[in-house]
């Protein structure tokens, strides 16, 4: 069971590595094509991980509360959602009250790291918290669940990666301190993870409002920037095609393996 959590706790952080990797093998930016494929099977997988990993899981567990029991969820759900908005919001007048100065290509790198770095935060938590309802035994949670959250997450970080490294070292950054940037930028995730995990005994009594947490900042992600990433500057619609895969292929899995 170590092994899976290490392996789960890994993943999300190893795809924003491999993304800001890009840096030493891509010349330009990122082909769009490939960009909008990987934003739309990311938010496909995430999508159904919500509803299956997280979801679910947190109304199975308050079934003693009856017609009611979707309640926790629910809560959850909205607070996650409501708590990346505020951090959107504060990023937004973080950046509008910078210094005219300020406002260099170096300036707004730093400020998309520091936004990335916020956002993937929550995400890590969201596998910290899956990963203690597996670890505890809670029905609903499996460990290919778990894993396929953790995968789902990590897909969706590779262009993250990419989007930092990349412009990084076209203001005249070193590919390997453009590349440490952006994998830097995904680290708070396995903390966040670890974190939420040593903190089990605090997260076990309100584990369904948590994993609607989760789920709540995973669905913000996608309506906010996987979707309308995903049909950035792309006539062929791969990314709706690769989103209609994702879903299913998560789903597939978690009914399957679950």
């Amino acid at each position: 069971m170590f092994f899976e959590v290490a392996k789960g706790l890994a993943i999300p952080f190893l795809g924003t590595a491999l993304g800001a990797a890009c840096v030493f093998f891509i010349i330009g930016k990122m082909n769009i094509r490939l960009q909008n494929a990987l934003n739309g099977f990311a938010a496909g997988v995430m999508i159904a991980a919500s509803v299956w990993s997280l979801l679910i899981p947190a109304i199975d567990q308050c079934e003693y509360m009856g017609k009611f029991s979707f309640v926790p969820a629910v809560s959850g759900l909205l607070i996650g959602i409501l708590f990346l908005r505020i951090i959107d919001f504060i990023m937004i007048k973080i950046k509008e009250e910078e210094p005219q100065r300020h406002e260099s290509s170096g300036s707004k790198a730093s400020m998309l790291m520091l936004a990335v770095t916020v956002h993937n935060l929550p995400e890590g938590m969201a596998v910290g918290v899956i990963y203690v309802g597996l670890l505890n035994g809670e029905p609903g949670i499996t460990a290919a669940a778990a894993f396929t959250l953790a995968l789902g997450i990590a897909i969706q970080n590779f262009p993250e990666g990419a989007i930092i490294s990349m412009p990084m070292k076209a203001q005249g950054k070193s590919k390997t301190t453009s590349f440490l940037y952006g994998a830097m930028s995904g680290a708070i995730e396995p903390i966040g993870a670890l974190f939420t995990i040593i903190a089990a005994s605090f997260v076990i009594p309100v584990l369904p409002y948590l994993l609607g947490f989760a789920a709540g900042s995973m669905l913000y992600v996608v309506a906010v920037e996987l979707i309308p990433e995903m049909h950035s500057d792309d006539k062929s619609k791969i990314g709706t095609w690769m989103f209609a895969l994702g879903f299913c292929v998560m789903m597939a899995l978690d009914v399957a393996l679950g």
